[in-house]
């Protein structure tokens, strides 16, 4: 028997998409303290259904710290580390693995509950099975990104974290489109802002999402650790090593340094120049009022966001202002993403 669906909206899936978005930022921020805390390789296995369960007993823990202390990291830069040092990592680790499991359930279960009522709108059926897809090759990027520090490096490749992070926030747009989308229905025909609205606006999480990515190459690579002073960089506009003697330029961008925080800081000084011009440039253009409220609150965030991003680096990065700081990255994201729907919807 062929179903029918004749369902336009559903608040009930727009709430569990934005459900799923939040819990992607939960991830999002423990992955990032993950990674400040040295803690990503602390499990040194993929164990997708067992690794649920943490270790429960003396001999356990002992037996996962014995697998620790055999890759790098332990070997060049945690040598001597304690048992009881050894679960503080972990548990971080831990976390966010398990966080990652929970958000699969999140989405599996109430995505088959609402296909079975019928109660998904027919248009969303096969985004929804697309984020599901990368909801699962995530996981296997993940364990990608983990195995390249597993063997020859210290730490995760930077380039495997930009990338794993960056699937996570497509991951978390989507759900935040989607469910936006099921939250007001399907567009009715009628009156579309101009082309040049429309790209501009769409520009702006790209810029937003590129970013993101170029903050996980300063992560990845410890960037936030030197060249603390601002608006210079030791004293100069671009840092004296942006090209280390002996390395290529691809390499140079992504794993110099000095070439990764001061591409960071180019895209801020674009990303603001650019929210900042748009919402100057709606305030006097005659569009609607949720366009210009949203694109003055990107302006407003974004703003908060560099000033944030200036205080954690002449900091040195601790965790606490970090945490925050990502958290802004994925807020200016997320609000780039609504605005770029609404414009791009009819005004009716």
């Amino acid at each position: 028997m062929r179903w029918r669906y004749n369902l336009e909206r559903s608040q009930a899936v727009a709430i569990w998409l934005f459900a799923v978005a939040v819990m992607i930022l939960a991830i999002v921020v423990v992955g990032g303290a993950t990674r400040l805390t040295g803690s990503g390789l602390s499990i040194t296995e993929w164990r997708p259904v067992t690794g649920v369960l943490p270790p429960l007993s003396q001999q356990a823990w002992a037996a996962e710290f014995e697998k620790y202390r055999h890759i790098p990291q332990y070997q060049f830069v945690n040598q001597g580390m304690t048992l009881a040092a050894f679960k503080s990592i972990y548990w971080w680790e831990w976390t966010h693995r398990l966080l990652g499991r929970l958000v699969g359930v999140l989405f599996v279960v109430p995505f088959a509950v609402f296909l079975a009522l019928r109660q998904i709108p027919r248009r969303l059926i096969w985004r929804c099975l697309v984020i599901l897809a990368l909801g699962g090759l995530q996981g296997l990027v993940g364990w990608w990104m983990v195995k390249s520090g597993l063997s020859a490096r210290v730490s995760v490749a930077p380039e495997r974290l930009a990338i794993h992070l960056g699937l996570a926030l497509v991951v978390l747009c989507a759900c935040v489109w989607n469910g936006l989308e099921a939250w007001f229905g399907k567009a009715r025909v009628g009156y579309v802002l101009q082309k040049r609205w429309r790209w501009s606006a769409t520009a702006l999480p790209m810029m937003a999402f590129a970013q993101s990515l170029l903050g996980a190459l300063v992560a990845g690579n410890d960037a936030g650790q030197v060249y603390n002073d601002w608006p210079a960089m030791g004293g100069r506009v671009v840092p004296e090593d942006y090209v280390p003697r002996g390395w290529g330029l691809g390499r140079a961008l992504l794993h110099s340094q000095g070439a990764v925080q001061f591409d960071h800081r180019i895209g801020a000084y674009l990303l603001f120049v650019a929210a900042v011009a748009f919402a100057v440039a709606v305030s006097r253009a005659r569009l609607p009022s949720p366009v210009k409220v949203l694109a003055h609150l990107l302006a407003t965030l974004v703003l908060l966001q560099a000033g944030l991003g200036i205080w954690t680096l002449m900091s040195h990065a601790p965790l606490g202002l970090s945490s925050l700081h990502q958290i802004g990255a994925v807020a200016v994201l997320a609000c780039a993403v609504v605005l770029a729907w609404r414009v791009r919807r009819p005004a009716n």
